[in-house]
């Protein structure tokens, strides 16, 4: 390696297995250079959370970070931590800094079967990770009156509207969302979809919301104007519909594309898409920014039953295949950024060698009910990590 990359470290039993994922499968063959960021949170809490800041900001000036699970905070978390305040999530704080989209792809194997039968592709969720209900401001109407939205710009100007007569109590709420935003979000998408030579779908709502996301729909066909000779070189092609009809199209595909969602549709589907295809436990997630820059992590949180199981002393079988995936993707995407094809293969073969694992029938045990076509064998961690790495050597010999 010749250019770092920024890891950032986590909580709970994700934190137990990045250890152990680095000692027995990237520290013996890769000459590892980071910049190290603890985003555990006893470390947020101490550096009153300034070092996720630093983190994203490294994250801008390498280009390249991997990301293990980590916490964020409720009330519960507050007390259990002796927390000096309930910290925003790190992710969100990282996404905003990066200016970044997220894509989830589910690591497909042939020994599981997807629900929906006919697909035979990986289908990635692009999620547009700002706005919507996400930063809205809400109230509960206790009695009749009437509810407005009103906008009072800074040269004079003034806008409002009627939201709802109430005749009695209700609730109503307000959300935003900015063309910058927007804009970075369908440059990513298309970004995203050249680097990986995929077809790009997306989808809202704009018969309904004319304004809203009709400007969603808009900006992107700006954005894929800028595109469009490169997507016709590669043969690959954009679509637009409505979200509705989306997921009937994605329900009767082969999958093999990237769906690009509106911030809470692509919550939802995402997690339909990974529960479709098998467990959440097998989803990348990579955060891309419109000018170029990477953030690997997994899908999942800190699986936190399982760590107090591991503080109890009791074998756990957590599955590592996401957290891995996110290295390999991290050094991967290092390797091209620097034309460091040793690393790309490197990262090649540690993928290779997890499905090699997997394809012998060995698992952890949330993918034992899932297989087909083999009898798997359940190990904990450690023993399927160490399945792993016997599968690599072979592969790097």
């Amino acid at each position: 390696m010749t250019t770092p990359l920024v890891e950032m470290d986590g909580d709970e039993m994700t934190r137990i297995l990045w250890k152990m994922i680095k000692d027995e499968l990237i520290l013996p063959f890769v000459d590892l250079k980071v910049e190290y960021y603890d985003l555990g949170l006893v470390k947020r809490d101490e550096t009153s959370d300034k070092i996720t800041v630093e983190a994203a900001e490294a994250c801008k000036k390498y280009g390249v970070g991997v990301k293990c699970a980590t916490i964020t905070p409720n009330a519960q978390r507050m007390t259990e931590y002796k927390l000096h305040q309930m910290w925003k999530s790190p992710n969100g704080t990282i996404r905003s800094i990066m200016d970044g989209t997220v894509f989830r792809t589910p690591i497909t194997i042939p020994t599981i079967h997807p629900v929906v039968k006919n697909w035979e592709k990986p289908i990635t969720i692009a999620r547009h990770a700002y706005g919507d209900v996400y930063k809205n401001s809400e109230l509960r109407i206790e009695g009749p009156g009437v509810a407005k939205i009103v906008f009072d710009g800074e040269d004079g100007s003034h806008q409002e509207a009627v939201i709802q007569e109430f005749k009695g109590a209700g609730v109503v709420q307000g959300m935003h969302n900015t063309d910058k935003s927007i804009r970075s979000f369908a440059h990513s998408c298309f970004k995203y979809a050249i680097d990986t030579k995929q077809d790009l779908w997306f989808s809202t709502k704009d018969t309904i919301s004319k304004t809203y996301d009709a400007r969603f729909r808009e900006i992107f066909n700006e954005v894929y104007a800028e595109h469009e000779e490169k997507f016709k070189e590669l043969g690959i092609t954009y679509f637009y519909t409505l979200i509705d009809d989306a997921v009937a199209r994605v329900i009767r595909s082969k999958g093999g594309f990237i769906w690009a969602c509106k911030n809470y549709d692509g919550d939802v589907m995402s997690d339909m898409v990974s529960t479709a295809f098998g467990s959440l436990a097998m989803m990348t997630s990579v955060l891309v920014s419109p000018d170029g820059n990477y953030e690997y992590e997994a899908a999942h949180g800190t699986v936190t039953r399982h760590y107090y199981k591991y503080l109890q002393g009791e074998e756990t079988s957590t599955n590592p295949m996401a957290t891995i995936f996110a290295w390999s993707g991290a050094l991967r995407q290092r390797g091209v950024k620097d034309g460091l094809e040793g690393l790309v293969r490197f990262a090649d073969a540690l993928e290779a060698a997890c499905f090699d694992t997997l394809g012998d029938g060995i698992v952890t045990k949330d993918l034992v009910n899932l297989m087909e076509g083999v009898t798997p064998k359940a190990v904990n961690s450690a023993q399927f990590i160490a399945a792993i790495r016997e599968r690599l050597e072979k592969r790097m010999a």
